[in-house]
């Protein structure tokens, strides 16, 4: 591949476009990069371009219809203090999915979007 590209792509299967969009815009840091709503939208945050894709986006067709559910894939995202995060998305009606991780490189929480696909928060020791 001689292709050069300014952001790496990641693609999530949501049910609801716009409100994948919003999710990502409002409490993430993500800004609007197009829509083609209700089918696809793609959302930007530093080097990633996130690709949400709805049901009847080309991106959704594509895949095998004996895939189904979330995979234990997520985007990671690193943030400089993870407990004023989660009170901040606590704060905005936002719930979690378990507890915060702790681990030899930091800790992490896990955050589901509208349709179910995992953010996780991270912030590295230090």
């Amino acid at each position: 591949m001689t292709a050069t590209y300014r952001y790496a792509g990641v693609r999530y299967l949501v049910d609801d476009v716009q409100a994948a969009v919003d999710f990502y815009t409002t409490h993430l840091g993500f800004t609007l990069n197009s829509s083609a709503a209700p089918a696809f939208a793609d959302v930007v945050r530093g080097p990633l371009r996130l690709l949400l894709s709805g049901p009847a986006s080309s991106g959704a067709r594509a895949t095998p219809a004996d895939v189904s559910g979330a995979g234990r894939n997520r985007i990671h995202l690193i943030v400089d203090d993870l407990d004023a995060e989660i009170a901040r998305l606590r704060a905005a009606g936002l719930s979690f999915r378990g507890e915060v991780v702790a681990g030899p490189g930091g800790r992490q929480i896990l955050l589901p979007d509208p349709a179910g696909n995992l953010v996780e928060l991270f912030q590295p020791r230090s």
